[in-house]
């Protein structure tokens, strides 16, 4: 390989954890991706990953197109994108790194590497296995937010309290039932002289948005309303405690990555591989289920991005600073 630094392309349905996950790894190596959005055409779509021929017709109208010069790494992620990987290491005659992010459903020896979250079941040489899930959080990140949003926020008082509220999801609900209990137990830490910033999604719903912001008012309380910069590196930067809801991996897995308590709020629903994703959670000490309170405790961090820069720097033979986001060939060539 020369000096230049290695090309990678994101491939993924567009989908944005999946994506973010994939340009959190990219970042982490520092290096700046093509992203590559694919859409399948029948039957490509209904069989992914599981039909692996033909991928040089499957693409669909809309999709970017998937052609040479191949990339030296493709960071593929998402079920309609574990073909289209494939295709690539296979036109590329084996010369493109092909890392796959999240189980493939698909024998782990067709990848190069495998990237998982313990809670998946897939194991091998080759897979890498995370605490959570991959992010773009990082310490430079989180210190340019507190730069910005530390005066914005300066009134708000201590401890502050990042709230980050999901919603419906395949796994969970939202129910006006959740909201309400969220709320309360919300109101008490206000009550008892919590500054909270809080941020909800359009998952929530309008309806328990408005019951949300209806029940979380005062001078103790910054509702971010959707305009203007997000603030939510701001609140992961400047919170002394992080509550997020349950439905969501990303932001569990990008909470925890700031080494402070986090917990989860409850919503209703669920499904085994979530509830074993925040079970491991708990058990290892990194997140406690909210109920009203806080209380102080301590855990190194997971640096799961990071593991994985370095074990595709490894794999191409790569010198990798975490400092400074580097990367030269070994033997300097």
């Amino acid at each position: 390989m020369s000096e230049r630094p290695p090309t990678c392309w994101v491939v993924t349905e567009g989908i944005a954890g999946t994506e973010n996950q994939c340009i959190g790894v990219a970042e982490a190596l520092g290096i700046t991706p093509v992203i590559k959005r694919v859409k399948l055409r029948f039957p490509w779509k209904q069989l992914s990953p599981w039909l692996r021929l033909g991928h040089s017709h499957a693409l669909a109208q809309g999709s970017d197109t998937i052609a040479p010069p191949w990339p030296d790494i493709a960071l593929v992620s998402g079920r309609k994108a574990v073909g289209v990987g494939l295709d690539i290491k296979r036109q590329s005659g084996g010369k493109t790194l092909l890392v796959q992010i999240q189980d493939p459903k698909l024998p782990a020896s067709l990848f190069d590497i495998v990237i998982a979250p313990q809670h998946d079941d897939i194991r091998g040489d080759n897979v890498v296995v995370t605490t959570a899930g991959l992010h773009r959080v990082t310490p430079q990140k989180l210190a340019d937010a507190r730069e910005t949003w530390g005066c914005k926020l300066a009134a708000l008082p201590a401890p502050r309290v990042a709230v980050m509220i999901g919603g419906n999801s395949r796994a969970h609900r939202m129910t006006p039932a959740a909201a309400g209990k969220l709320a309360a137990g919300l109101q008490t830490l206000a009550a008892s002289g919590a500054g909270l910033m809080v941020t909800a999604s359009r998952r929530t719903g309008e309806d328990n948005a408005a019951l949300l912001r209806e029940k979380l008012t005062g001078k103790n309380v910054f509702f971010w309303d959707g305009q203007g910069e997000n603030p939510y590196f701001g609140f992961l930067a400047l919170a002394d405690y992080i509550i997020v809801t349950e439905d969501s991996v990303s932001m569990a897995s990008e909470a925890i990555s700031t080494g402070k308590p986090v917990y989860i709020a409850a919503l209703e629903g669920g499904a085994r591989r979530l509830d074993n994703f925040h079970r491991l959670l708990r058990e290892q000490g990194y997140t406690r289920p909210f109920g009203g309170t806080l209380d102080n405790w301590r855990y190194d961090p997971p640096r799961d991005t990071e593991k994985v820069a370095a074990a595709i720097a490894q794999k191409m033979n790569l010198n990798f600073d975490l400092n400074d986001k580097t990367q030269t060939n070994k033997e300097g060539k």
